[in-house]
């Protein structure tokens, strides 16, 4: 029962945070206790939701576009071995460059408004949704092209029929990595610069020593990205179901 695995590990971590919380005697001001988390959610959710509101959109649209920029650029890769050397050094070089310290340049170029933060998160995406579905694209059973050339079926629909369906459960991983950092990029866009957000929010109450409302848009943050991913999961093994199939039959 994963549900109910998973509803038993957060019970567990919030009795050890409760318990950290009896043990130290540490000040509300500095570690609040879960009580005074739930407390501050209650008193501020309207706004909290508000914020999250904004935070999701960033993250979302972050999410579709950094998956479809990936997955392009993986087609691009595979369809063409010039474009592929000169495209995978610039994909190699955008993720030596540390994303975090592009964060004040994307605010400048794009403002402080959801499109810088939407960026840092397209930013953050698009080199793992590459690499797995790339990955995917170019270990295709061989012996699934060969029958696909001894047939004489052209270049186009071998991608389209043989290709992209053998690459879908790596795109699928791809995009479960991706949903898991993408809250990554639009907080940290919204700590360097931004009017709305739950990571405004959050630097806004640590300002005022209201750390309970900053472990509110914690939680609501955290509530948001498990939400995220779980979807994008539960999605992928919708489309992506022969893969499912074939693990229960192995499991069998």
């Amino acid at each position: 029962m994963p549900a109910v695995r998973f509803v038993l590990i957060c019970l567990g971590l919030i009795l050890v945070w409760q318990a950290v919380v009896w043990l130290t005697s540490v000040p509300a001001f500095i570690l609040p206790g879960p009580a005074e988390t739930v407390l501050a959610l209650w008193r501020k959710g309207p706004l909290l939701v508000h914020h999250a509101g904004i935070t999701l959109l960033e993250i979302s649209a972050g999410l579709v576009l950094g998956a479809v920029f990936g997955a392009f650029s993986a087609l691009i890769m595979t369809a063409s071995g010039t474009l592929k050397r000169w495209l995978l050094p610039v994909l190699v070089m955008s993720q030596a460059v540390p994303v975090f310290a592009l964060a004040p340049l994307l605010v400048l170029w794009l403002g402080y408004g959801p499109a810088s933060k939407i960026a840092m998160a397209v930013l953050i995406i698009f080199f793992p949704v590459t690499a797995a579905f790339y990955d995917g694209l170019r270990s295709t059973d061989p012996e699934w092209l060969d029958l696909a050339r001894v047939m004489d079926a052209r270049p186009r629909a071998v991608l389209y029929h043989i290709r992209i369906p053998a690459a879908l459960p790596a795109f699928a991983s791809g995009l479960r990595v991706a949903a898991a950092v993408a809250p990554i990029g639009a907080v940290v866009g919204e700590w360097v610069g931004s009017s709305s957000g739950l990571g405004f929010y959050m630097l806004h109450a640590n300002a005022r020593m209201q750390t309970d409302l900053m472990f509110a848009a914690l939680a609501l943050l955290v509530v948001m990205a498990l939400s995220l991913y779980f979807f994008v999961d539960w999605s992928m093994r919708r489309v992506v179901y022969w893969q499912q199939t074939e693990i229960q039959e192995v499991e069998q």
